[in-house]
């Protein structure tokens, strides 16, 4: 019997990877979570300085999934409960 798995990636910019990363890695059908950088004026930041807001970076997450299992509207409702819009500079 063969498994079909149909992966897919998004990024959400989280504002702290810390607190949403273990949120989704506990998903059933998420397969794995790469937490990062995005967007910013600084080549390979530093934690810290993104931290300092001196690079102009946001903290995401890859989420790598299969959709047979979990759909992008369900991601995206644990990222909207997760994550709070009006938080400054998040």
């Amino acid at each position: 019997m063969t498994m079909v798995t149909e992966v897919e990636t998004v990024t959400f910019a989280t504002g702290c990877f810390w607190c949403t990363e273990a949120i989704f890695q506990q998903l059933d059908g998420v397969t794995k979570v790469t937490s990062g950088y995005n967007g910013g004026h600084v080549i390979n930041p530093t934690y810290e300085a993104v931290c300092n807001k001196k690079t102009g970076h946001a903290e995401c997450l890859d989420i790598e999934y299969d959709k047979t299992k979990i759909s992008f509207d369900e991601l995206l409702e644990v990222f909207w409960k997760s994550h709070d819009p009006a938080t400054i500079n998040r």
